[in-house]
């Protein structure tokens, strides 16, 4: 006899069986929350008919199954008691339900173990799945493997898009055709990458979509594993090393948690992932966003050169461009005059700040911005008063060599007292002074991370740099926090439950920016990711680009400059301003008030966009020569009923390589379309120059 248990939330229905013993069985997701489903269900829901089969095998579409009874698939559970107690095998199941969301809990007597999974909607068409282990027993349980969730996908969606890269060229999406074997991705950097993002996405050729995400900091598994009957189960949770996660008698382990989402398209999931973050995974002070503030970040102007008046100055200058916070980078504190000191050292550096940090800080504030600060908590150089101190107190495995990272040590968290310090060193500057902002920054992979135990840290290490950031926020809940981690390497939805923005790449470049921000679209929302206009040369890549094209391909984001602003010139100093304005007048519709769309990319041509009720902004930029001789009209899907014509364009005069008198018609806004046309149709916009770009406004013709 199995029981059916039914979620409904976010227009789906997602039906779940309890059954006398073994996993709970998914067995369908329907759309519509009043989707009408039976007891009868799970006879319509059987299993493959095997030859030379184990007789009485459990379904093989299950939540966490567990193998060894006739499932010869990956297990989402695994663990042993000395070798003993490995087959693992629930029953007694119940449900405790409530509105859009259940909690499922069974024993295994046996074994010693008791799960709970808890299940939940969200209005935004996310659901999330996590997992719970309570050891019962008197004894030691080793626990190898708990997903956080498992979900099982149609046979024909077995196009597989992912993330790729490394520093300096995240988030690319890439697609390729799942095979005959499993697909699995780990990461064991203690963080969440720059090349292994816990994030992945499969779609039909011509069908449904689905979107998942673990949001977890630390080590990960991604599994997708083909089952016999060619459906595919999806796992991910967090990835342990060998003794990691030992449950002594009582212990408990609470997984992170599964996002994961179903759309008629790719771009749907996409779409409800951004929803589900702006309305379920941020919490911002005060319980509500506030505009995002144009953002001065000093690294890339200043490095480790910090001159008090000079950035004073620099500040006068940012000021008059409109910018509404100052983020002091790396550099400020300790005797941090490069990357080889000081870090633990969270005090000012009086030789370059003699007064501290007051006469920058007021002065900043008496502009009208918001003053920032760099910190990087978790990690400790060689070469500082800290682990002069302390030497125990970075994360290594006796007998072994400490692998330093850009100079740098872990500073062990999981010690209440290394913890306890660094908060008390990080909240007496912020209580000396009225900091918004931290750049939270973590500039290095963990290696042979062992705590004081000898035993393998990087989960210990993770959830105590969560409970430091915890902590901080509940001290100074009027700061937000950045996360950045030699860019891109900590972008997920954990972090980001307790930040309020993500670095994404410290490759500011406008052309490679491009590919990393729409992969990041994926699963973000653009209030949330920090674009900054870099200097030309690029500090990174050495590239030249208009400062068009750099404002341009920032200017939907949470934006923000990456120079110094005394070296502008006159002509550069106001086109900059009028950019910060137009992103100002733009920033309500791009951050919340319109609905977001993202065109796949067509011969070098990035395109995406925002409508709002009367107004609507269409982002084009170019990356590479075109192959064909010219591009695809811009379909604007989404307006409101009515006529819309082209209200303006920024540049004014964009780079286009040629154009004809009726696109000029269309361009100078002498042409209207209605809603319908403009969809299906599209506007017949010139071709661009490689490595140039332009913002498209539409305004709504009054209603007569």
């Amino acid at each position: 006899m199995t029981n059916v248990i039914v979620i409904r939330a976010g227009g789906q229905t997602l039906a779940l069986g309890l059954p006398e013993r073994g996993m709970p069985l998914i067995l369908g997701l329907f759309e519509g929350v009043g989707a009408d489903v039976s007891d009868g269900l799970p006879t319509l829901v059987q299993p493959p008919l095997r030859h030379n089969g184990v007789d009485g095998a459990p379904p093989e579409a299950a939540l966490l199954p567990t193998g060894a009874f006739g499932f010869f698939g990956w297990p989402a559970l695994s663990g042993h008691r000395d070798g003993r107690d490995w087959t693992l095998l629930f029953a007694g199941w119940g449900a405790e339900e409530r509105p859009g969301a259940a909690v499922l809990r069974a024993v295994d007597e046996d074994a010693g173990l008791e799960i709970a999974l808890h299940v939940a909607g969200t209005a935004s068409g996310v659901w999330t799945m996590r997992s719970e282990v309570t050891n019962l027993a008197r004894t030691p349980f080793a626990l190898d493997r708990c997903m956080a969730g498992t979900m099982a996908v149609p046979r024909a969606a077995d196009r597989l898009v992912a993330h790729d890269g490394g520093w300096g060229r995240e988030f690319h999406a890439v697609e390729e055709r799942l095979g005959l074997g499993a697909w699995l991705r780990e990461s064991r950097r203690g963080r969440t990458s720059h090349d292994r993002s816990p994030t992945l996405f499969l779609r039909e050729a011509d069908g449904p979509a689905w979107g998942f995400h673990l949001g977890w900091s630390g080590n990960h598994v991604v599994c997708v594993d083909p089952l016999e009957d060619g459906r595919r189960l999806v796992h991910a949770g967090e990835l342990f090393e060998p003794g990691e996660m030992r449950l002594e008698p009582g212990d408990a382990y609470a997984s992170p948690a599964l996002h994961w989402a179903r759309a008629a398209d790719l771009a749907a999931v996409a779409a409800a992932f951004r929803a589900h973050v702006r309305a379920d995974v941020l919490r911002w002070p005060g319980g509500a966003m506030r505009p995002r503030p144009v953002t001065l970040n000093t690294w890339e102007g200043n490095h480790f050169n910090h001159d008090q008046n000079d950035l004073i100055r620099q500040a006068e200058a940012a000021a008059a461009l409109g910018v509404e916070r100052f983020v002091l980078d790396d550099g400020w504190f300790g005797r941090r005059d490069d990357v080889t000191s000081s870090l633990g050292d969270w005090a000012v550096d009086r030789r370059k700040y003699p007064d501290g940090l007051g006469p920058l800080v007021e002065r900043v504030t008496a502009l009208g911005m918001e003053f920032g600060l760099w910190f990087e908590p978790e990690m400790a150089d060689p070469d500082s008063d800290l682990l002069r101190a302390h030497p125990d107190w970075a994360l290594r495995v006796e007998g072994r060599p400490a692998p330093l990272s850009r100079h740098q040590l872990v500073l062990d968290l999981t010690r209440p007292e290394a913890a306890d310090h660094v908060f008390a060193q990080m909240d007496a500057v912020l209580s000396a002074h009225p900091v918004r902002c931290i750049k939270w920054d973590m500039n290095r992979d963990l290696a042979a991370a062992a705590g004081e135990d000898g035993r393998a840290a990087a989960a210990r290490q993770t959830r105590a740099a969560y409970a430091l950031m915890d902590r901080l926020r509940a001290a100074h809940p009027e700061v937000e926090i950045e996360s950045c981690a030699s860019g891109g390497g900590r972008v997920d939805y954990g972090v980001l439950s307790r930040a309020h923005r993500v670095w994404l790449s410290d490759c500011t470049d406008a052309l490679d920016r491009l590919a990393i921000q729409s992969g990041a679209a994926l699963f973000l929302p653009p209030e949330v990711v920090g674009c900054h206009v870099s200097a030309s040369p690029n500090h990174t890549t050495g590239r030249r680009h208009s400062l068009a094209f750099r404002a341009t391909v920032a200017i939907d984001g949470h934006f923000g400059v990456e120079l110094n602003p005394l070296e502008l010139t006159d002509g550069e100093r106001e086109e900059l301003k009028d950019w910060i304005a137009l992103h100002k007048r733009l920033r309500p519709l791009f951050h919340g008030r319109g609905a977001l769309f993202r065109h796949p990319v067509v011969d070098g041509r990035h395109v995406h966009g925002v409508v709002g009720e009367a107004h609507a902004a269409v982002v084009v930029a170019q990356a590479g020569q075109m192959m064909r001789q010219g591009p695809d009209n811009i379909r604007v899907p989404g307006l409101p009923q009515g006529r819309w014509r082209i209200a303006a364009l920024h540049p004014a005069e964009p780079a286009f390589t040629r154009s004809t008198r009726e696109r000029d018609a269309v361009l100078r806004g002498e042409v209207a379309a209605t809603a319908d046309e403009l969809a299906a149709v599209g506007l017949p916009l010139p071709p661009l120059r490689p490595e140039s770009a332009l913002v498209v406004e539409l305004a709504a013709e009054p209603a007569k």
